[in-house]
């Protein structure tokens, strides 16, 4: 999208969207810019200081820090909703599934409600990929093993494919996501977790330019992608 039409679809004429991106009162990324016809498709736009959101559902990334919960709000914790934009926060998203406090990496957040009910549910199979580092490496075995589906106390987990990236470090592909189900199945493997992080969810990775605790709106691309991950239309 141009900035110029960004500008004009949060609630500016077209005149005055020109006029602000000449008076230099629209930043892209940090930097003050003049040129309106700018795509700015996943970048951080400011007019005035303060961000730009158009109108329309809601769909960014988080990078989520440690020691944050992954609510809306909580009377006594930090949560990874406050670490949004104002601008985005006044518009409600919602996370799409949750993080434990000590899991970092990629958290989603989106108005469309459908969107992220299938991005979740097990039943639509959306792959989330994680990178652990765990105690010890696993080996082929362990690879076999999860590929074979995995019996936890109470239920079966679906085939994982893991993938070993070094010692002690390995990458987890799951289409479940059920409560601690990563966690509980290296547990299971006899490899626990020691760090975990999410890398990517519906075919969307995580932006290696954010910063723990940043954000960025998705990409007209990024939420194609999560879109056909889901089995939904393209909005």
């Amino acid at each position: 999208m141009r900035l110029d039409k960004l500008l004009t679809a949060a609630g500016l004429t077209r005149a005055q969207a020109r006029r602000a991106v000449l008076e230099g009162r629209a930043t892209v990324n940090g930097a003050p810019t003049r040129d309106a016809g700018a795509h700015v498709d996943g970048a951080s736009v400011l007019l005035d200081g303060r961000p730009v959101v158009p109108p329309g559902d809601v769909f960014c990334m988080l990078n989520k820090p440690a020691g944050v919960l992954t609510a809306v709000r909580d009377a006594r914790e930090a949560t990874a909703f406050s670490l949004l934009p104002e601008a985005v926060r006044r518009r409600n998203p919602s996370p799409v599934g949750r993080l434990d406090r000590d899991v970092t990496g990629l958290l989603l957040f989106t108005t469309h409600g459908e969107l992220l009910h299938r991005l979740i549910a097990p039943k639509y199979a959306v792959e989330k990929v994680y990178v652990a580092r765990v105690d010890g490496t696993p080996d082929e075995a362990d690879v076999r093993r999860l590929a074979a589906g995995v019996a936890l106390a109470d239920f079966t987990a679906r085939p994982a494919r893991l993938e070993i990236l070094g010692e002690g470090l390995v990458r987890l592909t799951v289409t479940e996501g059920r409560y601690h189900e990563v966690k509980r199945l290296l547990a299971a493997v006899g490899h626990p977790v020691l760090e975990l992080a999410r890398a990517a969810m519906g075919g969307v990775y995580l932006d290696k330019a954010l910063k723990a605790g940043e954000s960025r709106p998705l990409t007209d691309a990024e939420v194609a992608c999560l879109m056909r991950a889901a089995r939904l239309a393209e909005p």
